[in-house]
């Protein structure tokens, strides 16, 4: 029997990790993946952090470099692995969980290998970017050039001088969009205008003002959620560049067929290539068995405690608590959460076989 199980190593999984270490408990963490690092080392090349190092970095373990400086995504998945060494866990990677049961109290824990492990302290922190989104767009199932989601989208050169549709208002969208448009006629086409949002305020970095108003920990998520969409961060560049239209933004288009897209006003052109930075959903199928999860398949939770299962909890979902619940600068205080509460309740039933700090 373990005394906690972690389903999941990337950020939120490491997090989670920490969060146990702190209660005494020595927990086991079950990556799919080759290392714990999760989703990082599969995003485009040229992806940086929104939030500089200094509130990028995990507690005790600083970002390497200028803590004003924003970190690349090598950068990250280089402090991920580093950040995992510091742990005394137990981190089994190549371990992808096909499902999960319960039983008197227990879940158990099944691999695909074949392994069944148990335990009394579950945490499902596979995050809420485990699954890509594909939207349903009119006409998308029968273009017959090139659709990629942004998961997939590496860099530039493959789109050279090729006619790409970028959809998506976020800022994986823009930035996209920005880049492909020094080699291709690129255009972001979206439901939704595009906002944009200063990164500095007052010549302070924004994630300063937050973390000094506490405004990031506030259990916001519940409300902020129906926000249609998230402002871009932008010192200007890219809402000048799109203004000038390189790329061009319009709105969603009409229709797609095999080579063309309709646009509003009617008019057609040719095109070659779809990219979808429409974001990501969690992948929580391996908990379908235990009820946890709604219609949908999201998680029933408030504040990442299950609301139907004692013992299991969710660490690194978007708006789990407040707005950076996802994100590095916010999944450890969701984690300790998560795990303070979870500790308490299965402590204190009389099955319980989780030790208690000296």
């Amino acid at each position: 029997m373990c005394n906690a199980i972690v389903i999941g190593g990337g950020q939120s999984g490491l997090a989670a990790a920490h969060a146990l270490r702190t209660q005494g408990l020595r927990p086991v963490v079950l990556e799919a993946g080759a290392e714990p690092v999760g989703s990082w080392p599969h995003y485009y090349d040229s992806l940086t952090l929104f939030s500089p190092a200094r509130f990028s970095a995990f507690p005790d373990v600083p970002f390497p470099g200028d803590p004003d400086h924003y970190p690349h995504r090598d950068e990250v998945v280089d402090y991920l692995r580093r950040y995992a060494r510091t742990l005394d866990a137990d981190i089994r990677t190549h371990h992808r969980v096909s499902t999960v049961t319960a039983d008197n109290g227990a879940y158990t824990v099944h691999t695909e290998h074949g392994e069944a492990l148990q335990t009394n302290i579950l945490i499902a922190a596979t995050g809420g970017f485990s699954q890509p989104h594909w939207p349903e767009l009119p006409g998308l199932n029968k273009f017959a050039g090139t659709i990629l989601h942004a998961s997939d989208y590496r860099n530039p050169e493959p789109f050279a001088g090729q006619r790409v549709l970028v959809v998506g208002a976020g800022n994986s969208a823009v930035q996209i969009a920005v880049e492909l448009a020094e080699h291709a006629h690129t255009t972001i086409t979206s439901r939704t205008p595009l906002r944009y949002a200063s990164p500095t305020l007052l010549g302070r970095d924004l994630h300063w003002w937050t973390a000094t108003t506490r405004l990031d920990v506030l259990p916001l998520g519940p409300w902020l959620r129906t926000v249609p969409t998230t402002p871009v961060s932008d010192k200007g560049a890219y809402k000048a560049a799109i203004e000038a239209g390189n790329p061009d933004h319009r709105p969603l288009f009409e229709h797609l067929n095999t080579t063309e897209v309709t646009w509003s006003d009617g008019t057609r052109e040719h095109i070659d290539a779809v990219i979808l930075a429409t974001g990501y959903r969690p992948d929580l199928t391996y908990l379908q068995p235990l009820g946890a999860l709604d219609s949908t398949g999201s998680p029933r939770h408030r504040r990442g405690l299950s609301r139907t299962c004692p013992g299991l909890g969710y660490v690194g979902l978007e708006w789990q608590t407040s707005f950076s619940s996802a994100t590095l600068r916010g999944v450890h205080r969701d984690a300790h959460y998560v795990v303070k509460q979870l500790v308490k309740a299965v402590r204190t039933h009389k099955h319980c076989c989780i030790p208690t700090p000296v």
